[in-house]
């Protein structure tokens, strides 16, 4: 996205945040005696250009794209403004493309593809003409589902070739959209709102489409609420997706509530999700329906991991939590509910850390600072970590137990 058009960023919903955090309590460099002191971690800092990055022994980071910025030399394609929620597909000649929204109020969403050495080979658009577009989420039908944090957001379906124009797709519904987690299995959607009083969604389509993709247009999309009897979670439907006479979430009376729906992601049977207004990260059984809190900032004294917001999960099957604010750190959270920092940026304090995507092979880590160094929008900054995610040093790193 061009500087010269200006666009502004629209804030996003405000949510209640712990009044006694890591940054409020230790400040400036202490903060990295949680990596390197406190915890009993032997990190490795990286310094480019004006950030400083601290990773595990081993790791490497570069930046492969800047807001603004053209992408590459040849290009005529710059890098959007305020990065958001991205995916990765695998492309036909053992490369990838890494997709990215922009959550501005003019939105869209942009791809960088690599070839199978990792080198940048292109860049341009996949979705113009939309609104904020927050997350969102990879489909198996490798299509990106891009999410517009909005009132009245649609979802959008792209190809990450770019070949193809974005479809709108209004039976997912029209909410504040934050991201989009798919079960392989059954094609059903789970989808998050970030809002206060947001709720936890399901999409069932209905049909397969002429091309033996999921037709996102026709199906069921239903709500989360409570139920005692089972002591978990039922669907109820949505009557009126569009929400032309009430909100979604109030089509229901019972429906279960979240403080601010954040980042989802399908892996072995769960659904994992972060709720930003209680700072929880929670796993949905499909299978017995139970939903469980696999972490709490609340049961911390001093909390590692705060502002919870993009998830994703690393090949190791732990489930990687990024930090709106916060301490600016990916933080990994273990089988055994025991949090480990990945990435710790420095100097980043104005920003949070969006689009976490893993390359098809598992051995680069895709993501974004949204406001970079600047804390604006042009100043947004696209990551890769390379390193071994599958059997990672970091996995023996001494832990902070909750209390």
């Amino acid at each position: 996205m061009s500087p010269e058009n200006n666009p502004t960023i629209v804030d996003p919903p405000v949510h209640k945040r712990k009044s006694i955090s890591r940054r409020n309590f230790i400040h400036g460099s202490l903060s990295f005696i949680g990596l390197a002191g406190i915890s009993g971690v032997i990190s490795t800092t990286f310094k480019i250009e004006n950030t400083t990055v601290l990773l595990p022994p081993g790791y490497k980071i570069r930046i492969v794209a800047r807001s603004g910025d053209f992408c590459l030399a040849n290009s005529d394609h710059r890098w959007h403004w305020a990065p958001d929620g991205g995916a990765s597909f695998a492309t036909d000649d053992d490369g990838w493309i890494y997709v990215s929204n922009s959550e501005m109020d003019n939105g869209g969403a942009s791809a960088l593809r690599f070839d199978r050495t990792a080198r940048l080979i292109a860049s341009y658009p996949i979705l113009s003409h939309s609104r904020r577009n927050c997350s969102g989420g990879a489909t198996p039908w490798k299509t990106w589902l891009s999410c517009e944090e909005v009132s009245d957001g649609f979802v959008w379906q792209c190809d990450p070739k770019g070949l193809k124009p974005a479809v709108k797709c209004p039976q997912l519904g029209r909410f504040w959209h934050e991201a989009i987690a798919v079960d392989p299995s059954t094609n059903q959607l789970y989808l998050t709102e970030d809002q206060e009083d947001g709720c936890l969604y399901r999409f069932t389509p209905h049909i397969l489409n002429e091309s033996g993709t999921v037709d996102l247009n026709r199906g069921i999309l239903e709500v989360a609420i409570d139920d005692p009897v089972i002591q978990g979670l039922n669907w109820l439907p949505i009557e009126d997706p569009s929400g032309s006479l009430q909100a979604l979430r109030y089509q229901v009376p019972n429906a279960r509530h979240f403080n601010g729906g954040e980042g989802v992601w399908y892996f072995d049977h769960q659904v994992y999700f972060a709720t930003k207004g209680d700072d929880c990260v929670r796993s949905y059984s499909i299978a017995t329906r139970r939903l469980e809190i696999i972490y709490s900032a609340n049961d911390y004294i001093f909390p590692r991991l705060t502002g919870v917001d993009a998830i994703t999960i690393a090949p190791n099957g732990y489930v990687l939590v990024a930090e709106d604010q916060g301490d600016m750190e990916i933080i990994a959270i273990t089988p055994n509910k025991n949090v480990i920092p990945l990435v710790k940026l420095s100097g980043h304090d104005g920003s949070e850390i969006t689009g976490l995507a893993f390359n098809p092979e598992g051995n680069k880590l895709y993501f974004s600072s949204q406001r970079g160094e600047t804390g604006q929008a042009s100043g947004g900054i696209t990551f890769e970590v390379s390193g071994d995610f599958d059997s990672p040093v970091w996995s023996s790193y001494e832990i902070e137990q909750a209390i």
